[in-house]
């Protein structure tokens, strides 16, 4: 069950003078060295990669709570942003069924999951129409407690709860996870004797699906938990070898970066099985938030751009093969997928289509990746494969601790700080101006001075 990646195509003798060449690649093996001892020397500062060895206590309480959801809820509500829901929606996606909220409850293993990820006012009021509040738990997940959206969202579920059944339900149907002591929400939660999971210090949002705020949707949801954290150690393991070549984390994250200096300054993840799509968005964050800095004049950082097989063949596939060499692309493949599903005969009189009978939905979309990667390859376009050997529990904790070494391995090597994000603070900061929050009269002036000399 351990995932493989081919980067055979990322290299100059298979994709031809854009790819990567072995010197290039070689030359860079001693920083990668250093790369691997400076991690090392900070694992009590990114204690996301201790997760999946020092949380047992933790996911006794995680799976407790669990239970209990799963035997009084219909749905599960999320309530959160950025890696809050980005995770669940994807691990959710990609371990159950994926018409989950459809299937009639004799069918699921757990309520009904919905993630408000955004504060969109009809997105909201939508939620309530198809919610019974009287069998919904609410998990409102922001380690800083001060995320707008996030908290405006929890006000409009506390007011709803308490005018339907007073403030001393709040702990029945409210669950809060967020830092232990600092913060808002904290005080919230214990001002209501609210159930209170927390994010581990040294763990940021983008790097936390495999902690509480990941982990209890997925236990509700029925997903085995313990088994994503054991796929999460092995590929920790995996990437903290010393054999460079060996060190599949590292190996991604040198490519990735020298694919940088060459001018590919956009990165494409393309799953090939729909329980990955939202895997792309997830991937997305990680890559953009944790690389797209500034230091000493200079601007670093690959866009991330989202693709389905088959689906982007249709819509994105003719650009990544004839168009420029600015991007690379990584394709995810499923060896084996959890239904085989027949294409049957129908018109066998017409040889056109006929040949596509008697063949599996499988194949055909296995024979679609692989016919997209040599048209990207011999186009001269960089790309590589990961493989799962299926999607489950223990690939999904491989996969997520293989993306996350990855961007911790391409900061290190690129010589910034991939676990802050300060373009992001200053929107927060002009968002609370706007909205009138005592503390930043500063920051609505600078707004309004910067709107008069666009007018002028």
């Amino acid at each position: 069950m351990r995932i493989s990646i081919d980067y055979t195509n990322m290299l100059a003798p298979a994709c031809g003078p854009h790819g990567v060449t072995e010197e290039e690649l070689r030359a860079e093996f001693g920083r990668g060295s250093e790369a691997i001892r400076t991690l090392r020397a900070k694992r009590d500062q990114i204690r996301w990669r201790d997760l999946p060895y020092n949380q047992d206590e933790i996911v006794e309480k995680i799976l407790a709570v669990a239970n209990d959801v799963r035997e009084r809820a219909e749905s599960f509500v999320v309530l959160g942003i950025g890696g809050s829901a980005l995770g669940p929606i994807a691990v959710q996606q990609a371990l159950n069924h994926p018409r989950w909220n459809e299937l009639p409850k004799a069918k699921r293993n757990g309520p009904r999951l919905y993630v408000e990820d955004n504060v969109d006012p009809e997105r909201m009021a939508a939620l309530f129409d198809v919610i019974d509040p009287e069998t919904t738990v609410f998990n409102v997940i922001t380690k800083s407690g001060s995320t707008s959206e996030t908290m405006a969202q929890l006000l409009t579920v506390m007011r709803t709860l308490i005018d339907l059944y007073g403030e001393e339900h709040l702990k029945d149907r409210l669950i809060a996870t967020t830092d232990r002591e600092k913060g808002n929400l904290i005080g919230i939660a214990k001002k209501y004797g609210l159930t209170t999971f927390y994010v581990p210090e040294g763990v940021g949002g983008r790097f936390s699906e495999m902690c509480p705020v990941g982990l209890l949707p997925a236990a509700v949801c029925g997903i085995d938990i313990k088994e994503m954290l054991k796929g999460a150690a092995r590929m920790d393991a995996l990437c903290d070898n010393d054999n460079i070549e060996e060190n599949p984390a590292l190996m991604y994250a040198l490519l990735e970066t020298i694919a940088m200096k060459k001018g590919a300054n956009v990165g494409v993840l393309m799953p090939y099985a729909d329980s990955l799509k939202y895997f792309a968005d997830w991937y997305a964050q990680l890559w953009a938030e944790s690389l797209g800095k500034k230091k000493d004049g200079l601007r670093f950082g690959q866009t991330p751009v989202k693709a389905l097989g088959v689906t982007d063949q249709h819509s994105q596939v003719q650009l990544y093969t004839d168009g420029p060499f600015d991007k690379t692309v990584t394709f995810l493949g499923v060896e084996k997928y959890r239904t085989e599903f027949m294409i049957p005969h129908a018109v066998d009189e017409n040889p056109n289509v006929a040949f596509l009978s008697g063949h599996t939905f499988n194949e055909l979309i296995s024979a679609e990746r692989k016919a997209t990667a040599h048209a990207v390859t011999v186009s001269g376009h960089m790309n590589k494969t990961i493989l799962l050997p299926e999607v489950n529990a223990n690939t999904i904790g491989q996969l997520m601790m293989l993306f996350e070494l990855a961007t911790a391995y391409a900061g290190e090597l690129l010589g910034i700080n991939a676990y802050d994000q300060p373009g992001v603070e200053e929107g927060k900061n002009m968002t609370y101006a706007l909205l009138g929050k005592k503390g930043y009269e500063a920051k609505l002036e600078e707004m309004k001075d910067s709107a008069e000399r666009k007018l002028v």
